[in-house]
Formats: structure tokens, C-alpha cells, sequence
């Protein structure tokens, strides 16, 4: 059997990991996958993946990547489920990520201090 998923799209919002009890990173992100096609009013629709994102990825995603941020994920689709608070079962697909790429260019990724507001220094030669 293959499980296996590929998607490229953009976060749909600042990431923050946390830590599981035994101290490993876990982070949840949206990412949002343009569909390749246009709809009865001329617009692009898109899907919002849930994926999650473990360890060493999960700290590289929240430390590199901003909403908005274009992404690409391998990994496999997993189903779990949970009882809500009436006491119902409810299913939450999502993809487990295997590996996070980043792929804005250096210049799409945010500035993260002011321009130097210095003089250009004039060099002799």
C-alpha cells in the first residue's frame, strides 16, 4: 500500500511549536493549495490542508516561515478521532509531515530589522 501525499502552498498562519511531554517539537499549521482549475466565477478556489510537523522540522518551520510563507510537504495522510465535549466521536484527517521545504526566495522573506540610515562612506580608491 502507498500513503503518501505531496503539497505546495502557503501557510495561512504564524507558526508556533510546542513540546510534547517527553520534550519533542510539534507543530500544526494550515496550508492553503490552490486548486488548479477556476471556478464558476472566474476565481481560483483552494483547499486548507491541517498538517503537522514533528522535531527538528517542526523548530526550522516556526524559526524560518511566517503566514504566508510558501511551503512544500511530503508526508502520509492520517485519520485520528477524539470525543468532543457532548460526548461525540469526531475524525480529523490531516498529513503527518515526513519533510518541509521552504521555497520563498530570500528576498520574499521578511525583513526582520529597519535599513541602515547611515551616510554611504566614501572610499578612497
Amino acid at each position: 500500500m502507498i500513503n503518501q501525499v505531496t503539497l505546495v502552498g502557503r501557510l495561512t498562519k504564524d507558526p508556533e511549536a510546542r513540546k510534547t511531554m517527553e520534550g519533542k517539537s510539534v507543530l500544526s499549521v494550515t496550508i492553503a493549495v490552490n486548486r488548479p482549475y477556476k471556478n464558476q466565477q472566474g476565481q481560483i478556489d483552494a483547499d486548507f490542508v491541517l498538517c503537522t510537523i514533528w522535531n527538528r522540522a517542526a523548530d526550522n518551520t516556526e524559526k524560518y516561515c511566517r503566514k504566508g510563507s510558501v511551503v512544500g510537504v511530503t508526508g502520509r495522510i492520517q485519520t485520528r478521532y477524539f470525543e468532543n465535549d457532548q460526548g461525540k466521536r469526531t475524525y480529523i484527517t490531516e498529513v503527518v509531515a515526513e519533510n518541509v521545504r521552504f521555497l520563498d526566495s530570500k528576498q520574499a522573506s521578511p525583513v526582520t530589522s529597519e535599513p541602515s540610515k547611515e551616510e554611504p562612506i566614501e572610499l578612497p580608491f
